[in-house]
């Protein structure tokens, strides 16, 4: 069985926003009741539209926010017992915009350093030969150590962000977004990159994405998010081949093809992405089904387990339960 790198159960995060002047606070669940498991070598894209908790749960994973409820484990230790430094040696960001990312006002080697810095490596002699061996590994010309990140190019800068959260050589590396702010030319070779590393050093991803083609590329496992929850995990090719849940099904027929002849894919979304402050009663997505059924409106779908992941969808309350 494959080693479990990270596991989250049930994990929920609640703001307080204002409802306006003289009308109190409501709480908006940006997470609610998300379970996802990662393990050793996978790389999970996290896909949904924007507000569904993608974020804010790769987030709570780092250690940048705190779960409101529910549990969160790092190879098996609970995350909130877990000191910032020691979660930073086993998990690492990747930010979307590698230039706001930066400190323009520090070159590159010093970059790079900083995490040997923070986290009290105990050889600073050795910091400069570290950091030009992880910039050779990233595809950053060591003649580079000096320059600041203004002269650099959008592709160099995201290599400059993939060496700094390599330094350290963490075991997982969340990667928000990791090529969105990138030409479409260099798209493709930071994903490149991704993949050589994941192999050279046996990482494991979390990768956060809009762009569907970018997750059936490097991606293992999918998980999709609405409205705070997983509504299906599943292995890629099958969740690319077979999606079950109604939502996947739109989200991959809303990618565009292209063709001229063919017009803009109808993806029978109907009405507009709910609020979450007042999320639907039932199956959270009911409003904007079209095979939606009666249980939908009143309530909320049972997970399913099966051979390659988990749907959260009325559809397949009556399937076999799939047990390990």
């Amino acid at each position: 069985m494959s080693e479990m790198m990270i596991e989250a159960t049930d994990v929920t995060k609640t703001f307080l926003i204002s409802a306006g002047f003289f009308r109190g606070k409501k709480a908006l669940h940006a997470v609610n009741g998300a379970n996802l498991r990662v393990d050793r070598g996978d790389v999970v894209a996290l896909v949904g539209e924007s507000g569904c908790g993608k974020t804010t749960l790769a987030k709570m994973l780092l250690g940048l926010e705190r779960q409101t409820s529910g549990k969160i484990g790092i190879q098996g230790k609970p995350v909130d017992q877990l000191g910032r430094l020691e979660i930073a040696g086993l998990l690492q960001p990747i930010f979307q915009d590698p230039y706001s990312s930066l400190n323009p006002r520090k070159p590159i080697g010093s970059i790079i350093t900083l995490p040997l810095r923070v986290q009290g490596d105990p050889n600073p002699g050795t910091w400069r030969k570290r950091t030009e061996e992880m910039m050779e590994l990233v595809g950053l010309p060591s003649r580079l150590f000096q320059n600041y990140p203004s002269q650099l190019s959008g592709g160099q800068r995201q290599r400059v962000a993939i060496a700094r959260a390599l330094i350290n050589r963490p075991q997982v590396v969340i990667c928000d977004e990791p090529t969105s702010a990138l030409d479409v030319s260099v798209q493709s070779q930071i994903l490149n990159l991704l993949q050589d590393l994941r192999n050279e050093l046996n990482l494991t991803y979390i990768i956060i994405s809009h762009n569907l083609a970018v997750v059936e590329h490097i991606a293992t496992r999918v998980a999709v998010m609405y409205l705070g929850r997983i509504v299906e995990e599943a292995e890629t090719e099958t969740l690319f081949g077979n999606p079950r849940h109604p939502y996947t099904e739109a989200l991959l027929e809303s990618v565009l093809t292209p063709d001229p002849n063919l017009s803009v894919p109808d993806t029978h979304l109907g009405a507009a992405y709910p609020n979450p402050l007042e999320p639907p009663s039932g199956c959270t997505f009911h409003p904007r089904c079209a095979k939606k059924i009666d249980p939908c409106q009143a309530q909320m779908p049972i997970v399913v387990n099966m051979p390659t992941g988990h749907v959260e969808c009325h559809l397949f309350a009556d399937e076999p339960e799939y047990t390990e």
